[in-house]
């Protein structure tokens, strides 16, 4: 058995979320509340109707409720709640109060906030907006925005009228914006000016002219101030009409008035990081989206009115999306905008504790980061509000699950979670009832009929295998943009199992019920035909704090496949024979003989997606000569040029 690093007390379980909604249900059905995890669990999956109706009336969703489910073989057919109603904008909008319902703050720390009365009324005034702009349901509206509260209340107007919501964040460069709102066509615009990174500002309004040139749909441009900032000055554009929030800010308010839209109807397109393609065009149900979001806040994260939720995000990852839905749950949220480690390395743990979070979110790569600088959170902040920490975006090592006790709250819930852009929810994350054990996600999500399969689609305890969900679920995505018949979406989560979902994430499920997350199977390893995850790897390397960065890769080689480990190194510190031959013992050691790499190779950067994550499959096609098909989805892809033609790798 892993080491146990946490388990909450009997009063947290009998406080919790979780022991109330047993208790709501056991009013309802003959099930008896334990405070079992498993117990409920497998109540969730056998009675997936029971269940679900029971989170919309536990969350008390606002809308009008009808239990009626269609289920067939076909796992695309499902449908939830079919001819019930609902407005997404109008649960997230739940109090109307002079509360704090959103702060903002910038890496610089201007801070401003937004009361829930005056969240409605500005989100008023752009529905407003809107209409005399003729947008209606199923219009897109698409946003190029900083992660400021302007941009909560621009979804929430459009959510609330029904159209399509869509947002890229702007460390895109100008390419990839195209790319993504150009397959949606959407009829407006919100641009902010500006954004600042790590202490530079960097000019969005100059990117506009060539965004219009090439998406005509765009009629109507709405430019944001930078928070704090006066607006930047801007060029007409023929045409175009082009509006600031500031005339907007000016005009009266309404009370909004809610129309209530089908459960399916369509809420947000996201984008698949487009590594491997044209970035899909992932359009989400509004209905499935809240009663999942609901779900995982409140019975997983523990979240309750009044807490202070925190996630560090940009509006272009599902992680925005997930942030906002606290909001449904009476919760208020922070954001923030910039670079996490401005002019101070405990820069986000100290807005932590001045705003008194309850749930902090970051990424398993920014914990890494504040290992290996030897950060000691404990010892400058007390966190007394904190009751959980949320880590995803890659797999959170065991030395980061240490990191997490030893160095920043000893009595904290950490919750690693995962599930993607493609559910814009989690298959496995944490819950209240369960122990934290080192290096593992703690169960599946409650109605997530989650497995690891075989690749003959065998179900596999404590081995390791396919990542798959075995029902359906009501955050499935509704459909891709321009996919005739549901062409790609098959391919994308069917083409390996029939009427399974196929995540695409390399994983262990463990006898305790845990999970192991080992990365994206396309990343895996397979030398001598056994397939190995990287993250086997990577664990093994975090623990250098001479080294500052790691890519793993396998080379097609002599009819097989060699391990290929690239390194960024902290200066002054240089690559020698000495370091290699230890750093491939401890491999050897930690992990297996099969893991230690056939060449280990220093380089000055590695490639990423604009949401941080590594990209591997980029580093294995140029190493091997082969098209890099999506350049775009990269945020420095400049640094492949350092990966092509390497003398070591031809030998």
């Amino acid at each position: 058995m892993p080491k146990k690093l946490w388990e909450a007390n009997l009063s947290l379980k009998n406080n919790s979320n979780l022991f109330k909604f047993e208790k709501f249900i056991s009013k309802k059905f003959r099930y008896k509340p334990s405070k079992n995890y498993k117990k409920l669990f497998k109540w969730s999956i056998k009675n997936l109707n029971y269940f679900w109706s029971s989170v919309w009336d536990f969350t008390k969703v606002k809308g009008k409720k009808i239990d009626k489910f269609h289920f067939t073989k076909d796992i695309l057919k499902n449908k939830f709640f079919v001819k019930s109603k609902l407005n997404f904008a109008e649960n997230l909008l739940s109090r109307k109060d002079k509360s704090k319902a959103i702060t903002f703050i910038s890496e610089s720390g201007f801070r401003e906030k937004r009361s829930w009365i005056d969240l409605h009324n500005n989100t008023s005034k752009l529905i407003n907006f809107f209409r005399q702009n003729n947008i209606s349901a199923k219009d897109r509206i698409a946003a190029y925005t900083a992660n400021q509260i302007e941009t909560v209340e621009c979804f929430l107007a459009t959510s609330s009228i029904g159209a399509i919501w869509s947002s890229c964040s702007p460390d895109f460069g100008t390419p990839g914006v195209i790319e993504r709102f150009s397959q949606i066509k959407p009829k407006i615009l919100i641009i902010t000016d500006r954004y600042y990174y790590n202490g530079k500002e960097i000019n969005i309004l100059e990117r506009l002219p060539i965004i219009i040139n090439k998406i005509k749909s765009i009629k109507t441009v709405l430019i944001v101030n930078y928070p704090g900032k006066k607006f930047l000055k801007y060029k007409k554009i023929k045409g175009v009409k082009i509006f600031n929030i500031k005339e907007i800010r000016k005009t009266l308010s309404n009370e909004i008035k809610f129309k209530k839209f089908d459960f399916d109807h369509e809420l947000a397109i996201l984008y698949s990081s487009g590594t491997t393609g044209k970035p899909k065009c992932i359009c989400h149900r509004s209905g499935g989206v809240l009663l999942q979001h609901l779900k995982e806040h409140q019975l997983h994260c523990e979240v309750k009115p009044g807490d202070n939720v925190f996630y560090f995000t940009t509006c272009g990852w599902m992680m925005w999306n997930w942030l906002l839905t606290f909001l449904a749950s009476k919760a208020s949220i922070v954001l923030f905008d910039g670079f996490p480690m401005f002019k101070r390395n405990d820069l986000l743990f100290k807005i932590a504790n001045e705003e008194k979070i309850t749930l902090f979110g970051i990424s398993a790569k920014y914990i890494d980061q504040l290992r290996k600088l030897n950060v000691k959170i404990k010892s400058k902040f007390k966190l007394k509000s904190l009751k959980t920490i949320c880590s995803t975006g890659s797999p959170l090592s065991v030395d980061g699950f240490n990191f997490v006790y030893e160095k920043i709250k000893k009595n904290v819930h950490l919750a690693s979670i995962a599930g993607g852009t493609d559910l814009v929810s989690c298959f496995v994350l944490g819950n209240i009832y369960s122990p934290v054990y080192k290096g593992e996600i703690q169960n599946n999500g409650l109605g997530m009929n989650t497995d690891v399969f075989s690749d003959k689609g065998k179900s596999l305890l404590n081995k390791k295998g396919e990542l798959v969900c075995k029902s359906p679920f009501p955050s499935m995505p509704k459909l891709f943009w321009n996919d005739k018949n549901n062409k790609k979406y098959k391919k994308a989560y069917f083409s390996k199992y029939k009427n399974i979902w196929y995540h695409g994430d390399y994983a262990e499920r463990r006898k305790n019920g845990g999970y192991i997350i080992y990365g994206r199977s396309d990343a895996t390893l397979n030398p001598g035909g056994v397939r190995l995850g990287t993250a086997e790897i990577y664990s093994v390397v975090e623990k250098f704090k001479n080294i500052k960065e790691s890519i793993v890769v396998s080379q097609t080689w002599d009819n097989d496949v060699r391990i290929i480990l690239f390194l960024v190194l902290n200066k002054p510190n240089t690559l020698d024979e000495l370091f290699i031959k230890k750093l491939k013992k401890i491999i050897r050691s930690e992990a297996s003989p099969r893991h230690v790499p056939a060449k280990i190779l220093e380089v000055d950067d590695i490639p990423r997606t604009k949401n941080g994550k590594i990209v591997e499959l980029a580093v294995k096609n140029m190493i091997e000569g082969n098209q890099i098909k999506n350049i775009q989805a990269l945020a420095n892809p400049e640094v492949l040029k350092q990966y092509k033609n390497i003398k070591e790798l031809k030998n």
